[in-house]
């Protein structure tokens, strides 16, 4: 039989698409191909796949939401159909309605539990991956009704307790209290998600928990829900559901064609279920309020055991046992400091995943940067084991796969690898070097032929970040790979493989000589030093890619002219409100990119980095989160996960990086430090943090004019130097082993 490529399907697609009125298929995409430099992958499968996924949702949005705003809808619809809020969007040529102004979202769940619930910011809970949600009313017996998702105002909080994780949210509205507070927890049955309810009336009403066929994206199915007959279990579409802790007083269901069930819940006649041909079956579970008085109500939500052989969940202490603790005088950095880390945390249950939703998937990108953080915060078993699995991602050709088309998926992995030998003081582990050696070489296979050209000696064009634009040759890719020769170079000389590292670091030299030949004569083009994201490129916001040259490989020195004129132009053109605004793709400010420059202006000594990270602390979420990219105008997620871990991790490093860095051989000290803090006359303390000379704690007071800086490190060989750079004190220079220097505050000039 003949193939499919054998089949004249072009023909066939072309003509079938003419005959009926559409656009000529082919044709079309040959000139979207012509937008892009010439690539093997033209898009990743795998962000196809997820885009489909997504558009079919939001078709379904479009066919139900706008004919039906009478219902109750998660806050993102009641703000971003409403005309009169900043967050509206008009709908006329939308094929698809998205959720585009408020990506928000926390996550809930335990140490090594791979189901993560989520609650969006009016205490809306899922807590199964892409399903229905519960959320929780007050109605009165005159019809008065506290609506959350409607309501003028809520508070919400991420509780940071030592036996667990909670999101707490407080609604109130014309003399209705309302409070909610999901969590995860075992139960006899199994994990659950647990809703807990406190409403309160000056008057006869009802504590509602409803069944909601929608999440923070939009649509989710329920075909059947059933109250059973002792009144404590939902089942829905046939299974149990939801377990109420105690029976249910009263109890209403409704279906797509009788309208939300909200419109029902002073109906004489109770229903016990519903079923429902379109999906749309909604119930509410009322509980009688008496006046003046607040009432509890707890419901649970089994979530999946546990793979086979997968670790079991342990409690927050146990997770967050040695790491490295953050004592400063600023509170909010505090909070978003813990959060982050429980952030790292929850996300890496085994393999890292940059959200808790949108994202739950892995990219080497994501995993190199969230394990960077889990390294440099102490909390090296949890990166050493997401780190054993790179292994068996590697195809037999050595590219190190989560997507196709990404040529910086080697260098990352290769850099994160050396990254842990170096800050645990242990040679490459014995399973990892097969993957080294591969990897390595599949770098330098896969570069192009070194023609002179501009991509001559590049990496080939390809999808990469997709936030830097369509498939070309990026400097990115680039700059991944020369750090990830170097490093699988410096792995296998440890251990004792001096012929290959040899061979790997002329290739690494060579690629270095061919970057910045490249970059010339982009300079020459452009006439400036900035460095665009392709050769051939203009300066445009995907140039931010083009600083992981300084941040975080440090493959240029702090002062390199091309960092600081890059970050230049950055800062003068795509900054919007004090933040980094990604105009491609992402369309809203990016909290990691942002970050990402404030790295580079620090570590070149410039203080406007702390202008940067307080613009980045004002942007999170009141439970401590960053969506991947924020609505510039309603604050909200616009794109991506509403939990992004990648920017979790940078919020730690960047704390990091004010207290400690590792520069060319030497250990920078207290380089960061906020003035304000120096003037609280409080004893700054960060530590016990892991850093390639080995583990330091390091502690910074000022008292009148002289401040201390101490440190106390356990090495791994030798004491390194030491350079410590307290802003507005004069630099001091020591070996590492005096452990504390005073400094005297500079005269103003």
């Amino acid at each position: 039989m003949f193939g499919f490529r054998w089949l004249p399907w072009k023909f066939v697609l072309r003509r079938t698409a003419r005959a009926h009125g559409f656009l000529d298929p082919i044709a079309l995409l040959s000139h979207l191909r012509r937008l892009t430099q010439p690539s093997e992958v033209a898009e990743p499968v795998e962000l196809l796949r997820a885009g489909l996924v997504l558009h079919a949702r939001g078709l379904v949005n479009s066919r139900v939401i706008q004919h039906n705003l009478d219902w109750v809808w998660p806050y993102w619809v009641e703000r971003q159909f409403d005309p009169a809020d900043p967050a509206f969007v008009p709908r006329a040529f939308s094929i698809t309605h998205i959720n585009l102004t408020h990506r928000n979202w926390t996550a809930l769940g335990v140490p090594d539990l791979d189901a993560l619930p989520i609650v969006d910011p009016r205490g809306l809970v899922t807590p199964r991956l892409d399903g229905w949600s519960l959320d929780a009313w007050i109605v009165t017996a005159d019809g008065r009704t506290l609506l959350p998702s409607r309501a003028p105002g809520a508070v919400q909080r991420l509780d940071l307790g030592a036996d667990a994780l909670r999101v707490v949210t407080e609604s109130r509205d014309d003399g209705l209290f309302l409070t909610t507070c999901g969590e995860v927890v075992e139960t006899p049955r199994g994990w659950a998600c647990r809703l807990r309810v406190s409403a309160r009336a000056g008057a006869p009403a009802w504590a509602v928990v409803a069944l909601r066929p929608c999440n923070p994206e939009g649509i989710s199915f329920v075909h059947q829900v059933v109250l059973a007959p002792d009144r404590t279990t939902w089942l829905v579409d046939g299974h149990p559901a939801a377990h109420f802790a105690a029976p249910v007083e009263r109890h209403h269901v409704s279906t797509y064609r009788e309208g939300d069930v909200h419109i029902h819940l002073r109906d004489r006649e109770e229903g016990t279920g519903a079923t429902c041909d379109v999906g749309l079956a909604t119930a509410a579970a009322l509980f009688a309020l008496p006046p003046g008085a607040p009432r509890d109500v707890t419901v649970d939500v089994p979530l999946p055991a546990p793979e086979p052989g997968a670790p079991r969940p342990v409690t927050w202490h146990r997770a967050l046992e040695g790491h490295c603790a953050l004592k400063v005088p600023d509170p909010q950095v505090r909070f978003l400091y813990e959060s982050a880390l429980r952030t790292l945390v929850l996300h890496a249950p085994g393999d890292v995943y940059p959200g808790p939703y949108t994202y739950k998937r892995f990219w080497f990108r994501d995993a190199a940067f969230i394990i960077h953080a889990l390294l440099c915060a102490g909390l090296t078993g949890r990166a050493e084991r997401a780190l054993d699995r790179f292994p068996g991602r590697q195809t037999a050709l050595g590219y190190f796969h989560s997507q196709d088309g990404e040529w910086d998926s080697n260098g990352e992995a290769l850099w994160i690898m050396e990254r842990f030998a170096r800050l645990t003081g242990r040679p490459p582990k014995v399973q990892w070097r097969a993957a080294i050696r591969h990897g390595a070489q599949w770098i330098v296979k896969k570069r192009l032929k070194d023609d002179g050209g501009p991509h001559g000696g590049l990496l080939p064009a390809g999808f990469s970040a997709e936030h830097l634009g369509p498939n070309d040759y990026y400097y990115w890719d680039d700059f991944w790979g020369i750090a990830g020769l170097e490093s699988a170079a410096r792995m296998l000389r440890a251990t004792g493989d001096g012929k290959e590292a040899a061979a790997l670091e002329r290739e690494a030299s060579h690629f270095r000589k061919v970057v910045d030949r490249s970059l010339g004569a982009a300079a020459e083009r452009l006439g400036r030093h900035a460095m665009p994201a392709a050769p051939t490129r203009r300066l445009d916001a995907g140039a931010v890619g083009s600083l992981v040259a300084g941040y975080p490989l440090g493959l240029f020195p702090p002062d390199d002219p091309r960092l600081r004129d890059t970050t230049a132009y950055l800062l003068e053109d795509c900054f919007v409100g004090g933040g980094f605004f990604q105009d491609m793709v992402h369309s809203g400010v990016n909290a990691y990119l942002t970050l990402h420059v404030a790295q580079v202006l620090l570590r070149a000594g410039d203080p406007r980095h702390e202008e940067l990270m307080r613009h980045v602390a004002a942007l999170a979420s009141p439970t401590g989160q960053w969506p991947e990219a924020i609505h510039p105008r309603t604050g909200g997620g616009c794109m991506g996960d509403g939990q992004h871990v990648w920017a979790a991790a940078e919020w730690v490093m960047m704390v990091r990086a004010l207290f400690l860095a590792e520069e060319d051989g030497r250990l920078v000290l207290a380089a960061g430090i906020p003035a304000a803090w120096l003037e609280a006359g409080e004893t700054l303390v960060f530590g016990p943090a892991p850093t390639a000379f080995g583990t330091v704690t390091v502690k910074v007071r000022v008292e009148a004019e002289r401040a201390t800086v101490a440190w106390h490190g356990w090495w791994h060989g030798e004491a390194p130097p030491v350079e410590v750079r307290l802003p507005g004190y004069g630099p001091v220079h020591s070996p590492g082993r005096a452990e504390k220097v005073n400094l005297d505050r500079q005269q103003a000039p």
